[in-house]
């Protein structure tokens, strides 16, 4: 496990952000402990607004008023919205646009249909970028949108002249380059990260795209974060104190909750199984990390942690994934600990495995809750990029920002250059899009 939370950043000037798609606020919790103070958090889900204004209460400017007129609200009216009004009339301009653009576009799930997709809110997230010119961005998406390359090279080529067009430093991209080399520039501004480099119990790979505006000065460039520095974070490790609490109350008795009888199995017995079960697996080839948590959608069934495979994955450290367990409070022992894989894990549990800090608390029922965790950002994964964005808006911070992560240029001369993102190019594939994707398909930075 990490050390324990780091101390927030406080600089002489406070850093300032605004987030849209901000869900139950994984990404927004992240950057909030990296240092930004939050200007607005732009979100539909009345689920996870509910999230969002029951755990900012303490954070910089969130007052009771501010609260109260967090609504649920979509990204396509914000430029139209009260509070984008008050940013632009405040002078003050915005240090960071974040967000976590809707995800089914770019995934198998979704059926990978980029731009064609009604959910896609790139082309939002440009107009905003364009009248407010944050002076650093930060999204992020499925790897979807990376891997394979070939795939969404088009689309993503757009997106990244668009910025350099408004400004930003990214590459000027080519579209008759091959499709290895666009990858390869891109790299450097769109990248993937892998969760569990940053002390999150679970592979959870993410496509994150950051981007520096061309007026900030080079004082400190932008460096990735490769990985937190110390051990894996294993699920045994992760879940071992919820698992015997969890446990404690059942210790000697049976599946129907009273004293097992001889040669019935007790909570203790079925917690020594999962114990070993876990541990083992630290040893395994995935270190004892999970599989990568599914959120799902309002149009699929009851929450589970995923497809077949990660119900394997799930199993060979002890826990059933066909489901999700009652909280703690209403368990019933039968269904939710005493199942022949393993216990099913609470939504507080999928949490930790998120990343997600004990002291935030999700609104709603059940499957709600489970699926706002299940979709959401690694609030780590945020912070330590959000940090790596801080140490160039703030280069003085620069050694106490950062002295917790292994950084880019630390490992460039032992790791082939972003190694996690190497995968075999045929250049003969002829890339054939369901349509052309031209600047104007985005958004116009003109007038």
């Amino acid at each position: 496990m990490a050390a324990g939370p780091k101390p927030r950043p406080q600089f002489d000037e406070p850093l300032t952000s605004v987030e849209i798609c901000a869900g139950a606020g994984g990404q927004a919790s992240g950057l909030h402990n990296a240092g930004f103070d939050h200007l607005a958090l732009v979100e539909w889900d009345e689920h996870a607004v509910a999230t969002l204004k029951a755990n900012v209460k303490s954070w910089p400017g969130w007052d009771k008023s501010k609260i109260d007129a967090l609504q649920p609200s979509d990204v396509k009216d914000f430029l139209d919205s009260s509070e984008f009004k008050k940013i632009m009339e405040s002078g003050r301009r915005v240090d960071l646009l974040a967000g976590g653009v809707p995800c089914p576009p770019f995934s198998l799930a979704g059926r990978r249909l980029g731009a064609d997709d009604e959910r896609d809110l790139f082309p939002d997230m440009l107009k905003i970028v364009d009248k407010l010119r944050p002076r650093a961005i930060m999204i992020e998406n499925v790897r979807g949108i990376l891997e394979p390359p070939h795939v969404f090279i088009d689309y993503r080529r757009q997106i990244v002249n668009e910025l350099h067009e408004l400004g930003y430093r990214v590459p000027l991209i080519d579209k008759n380059w091959t499709v290895e080399k666009q990858n390869m520039e891109m790299r450097r501004v769109w990248r993937r990260i892998d969760a569990k480099d940053f002390s999150v119990p679970q592979l959870r790979p993410r496509a994150i795209l950051v981007a520096i505006h061309e007026d900030v000065p080079h004082g400190s460039d932008f460096a990735w974060p490769i990985r937190a520095r110390g051990d894996v974070t294993s699920v045994f490790k992760a879940l071992r104190a919820s698992m015997e609490r969890r446990f404690k109350k059942y210790s000697l008795l049976n599946e129907d909750g009273i004293k097992a009888a001889p040669g019935e199995r007790r909570g203790k017995d079925v917690l020594r199984d999962w114990l070993r079960d876990a541990q083992r697996a630290e040893g395994g080839s995935s270190e004892g990390v999970a599989p990568t948590l599914v959120g799902g959608s309002r149009k699929h069934g009851g929450a589970d942690l995923g497809p077949s495979r990660a119900k394997r994955a799930w199993a060979l450290m002890g826990v059933d994934g066909n489901g999700v367990a009652n909280d703690e409070e209403h368990c019933d022992p039968k269904r939710d600990l005493f199942r022949p894989a393993g216990p099913m894990l609470t939504v507080e549990q999928a949490a930790i495995i998120q990343g997600f800090s004990p002291e935030w608390k999700f609104q709603g029922k059940k499957t709600a809750k489970y699926r706002q965790v299940g979709n959401a950002f690694p609030p780590p994964v945020a912070e330590a990029v959000g940090r790596a964005i801080a140490a160039v808006l703030r280069p003085q911070e620069h050694v106490d920002l950062l002295e917790d992560y292994l950084m880019e240029a630390e490992v460039s001369a032992e790791v082939p250059e972003f190694s996690q993102l190497a995968i075999p190019v045929d250049s003969t594939f002829t890339v054939e899009p369901s349509r052309e994707h031209r600047s104007g398909d985005l958004v116009s930075t003109r007038g």
